[in-house]
């Protein structure tokens, strides 16, 4: 809204103190980074305390865990603090006529009102138990059923899926290079660097980029055969669709932990804004020799919104934690995460940079996998971890939940480091 304003004041000759800042996406990036840590604050203060007048409170289960009883109580749905702190410094100073940028605002809404909608029913659980005198246990038929939230995502991947395949403008361009150009330029980007004169050419397919090959390149219509390559549509919004049920189920495995998914989230997100500036830049997109995508530089802005409200989440999630995220916003960073990885055509890179979701959902599956398989062939389910999610494992072990937090994010650094060291090495 304000960088609308200040571009009509622009165009129309109006001279406004200040307002050439919101000409550079540099400027307006950190002033976005900025608001929402002003918009944490703020609102998050307001927020724990009308969460405790309510009593919404987290009920903890016995899982003999040092120091979970101290959580008995502890504000829930935190996430909302997150997603108004993505939502305002985005509308304020991105230009809401990108497609991308009108893609996260989506995003960021519709999962946020999946997660609120799941926490809202277990509060009412818990009420109603406190009301009627009946223990409540938790996972008693609370909340949203599993395959709800599957459905949400579900629609969340067909959107995404959907935009970036059929929409115009948020195509991929590639380097024209044939020895002369067509007759038909049509579709043709002529573009200027250091006087000379580059041309591009939209890429008809859905293309993304794989690490440690030369061309750094894939097209998703490869994987299938020449005669349904029409249907390329089909399969691509599949792998979107799947792309982002894994992550954002990731995320709310991970949220286990005082400061734990939203830390791991503002350092995936900072890895997010570098791969959207370079891509979005052509002269970063050429030095890098990776495909360049215009109009995606708006995008950091909302990254840049992102990762100032993890940030400033983490004032009050910080251990020890006054208010807990909740499913609000665990699903909604693990969503935003996903889709903006598949949005800078970056999706591939996801177990790197997402390396502590990816083991989180690891040490689950294995956990299940194998006490299911044991208690069949043996009677009696036997373990592969302590206890899962992997955080927990290191619970059990004795591992203070600070340290524990602080070398997963240490971690997720080594992650992000190497995946984008990855756009070098081939």
């Amino acid at each position: 809204m304000l960088y609308s304003l200040f571009e009509w004041f622009r165009q129309h000759g109006i001279k406004v103190p200040g307002s050439a800042l919101f000409q550079f996406i540099t400027s307006r990036v950190l002033l976005a980074i900025v608001f929402s840590l002003i918009v944490s604050m703020l609102f998050g203060k307001r927020l724990i305390r009308y969460l405790v007048k309510k009593q919404i409170g987290e009920t903890v289960r016995d899982l003999g865990l040092a120091g979970e009883q101290q959580k008995k109580g502890t504000p829930t749905m935190g996430g909302f603090i997150i997603i108004l702190a993505i939502l305002i410094p985005t509308l304020l100073l991105a230009d809401l006529h990108k497609a991308y940028i009108r893609l996260m605002l989506f995003s960021t809404v519709w999962l946020g009102l999946i997660g609120f909608i799941d926490d809202y029913l277990k509060l009412r659980a818990k009420r109603i138990a406190r009301e009627t005198g009946v223990p409540y246990k938790k996972g008693d038929k609370d909340g949203l059923a599993g395959w709800f939230k599957v459905l949400g995502q579900v629609v969340l991947g067909i959107v995404v899926g959907y935009t970036l395949y059929f929409n115009a403008n948020t195509k991929v361009w590639r380097e024209y290079v044939g020895a002369r150009l067509p007759a038909d330029t049509t579709g043709i980007k002529v573009v200027t660097l250091d006087k000379e004169k580059k041309y591009f050419i939209e890429a008809k397919e859905p293309i993304t980029t794989i690490p440690f090959v030369k061309n750094h390149e894939f097209n998703y219509s490869k994987l299938l055969p020449q005669a349904v390559r029409g249907l390329t549509w089909i399969l691509y919004i599949i792998i979107v669709i799947f792309i982002i049920t894994a992550v954002s189920n990731g995320a709310n495995l991970t949220d286990g932990l005082d400061g734990l998914a939203t830390g791991v989230s503002a350092v995936v997100g900072a890895c997010l804004g570098i791969f959207a500036y370079a891509s979005g830049n052509i002269r970063f997109a050429e030095y890098l020799n990776i495909m360049y995508i215009p109009n995606l530089g708006e995008l950091s802005i909302f990254i840049g919104a992102l990762i100032g409200a993890c940030v400033g989440f983490l004032w009050y999630n910080a251990y020890p934690a006054q208010v807990f995220m909740g499913d609000t916003g665990s699903l909604t960073l693990g969503g935003i995460i996903a889709a903006l990885a598949i949005i800078v055509r970056k999706e591939w890179l996801i177990p790197i940079f997402c390396g502590v979701f990816l083991v989180e959902v690891l040490s689950v599956t294995i956990q299940v996998t194998y006490f299911r398989y044991t208690k069949k062939k043996y009677g009696e389910g036997r373990r592969v971890f302590l206890m899962s999610p992997l955080h927990h494992h290191y619970q059990k072990l004795g591992y203070h939940e600070s340290k524990i937090v602080t070398r997963f994010w240490i971690v997720t650094i080594l992650c992000v480091a190497f995946a984008i060291a990855t756009l070098k090495i081939r």
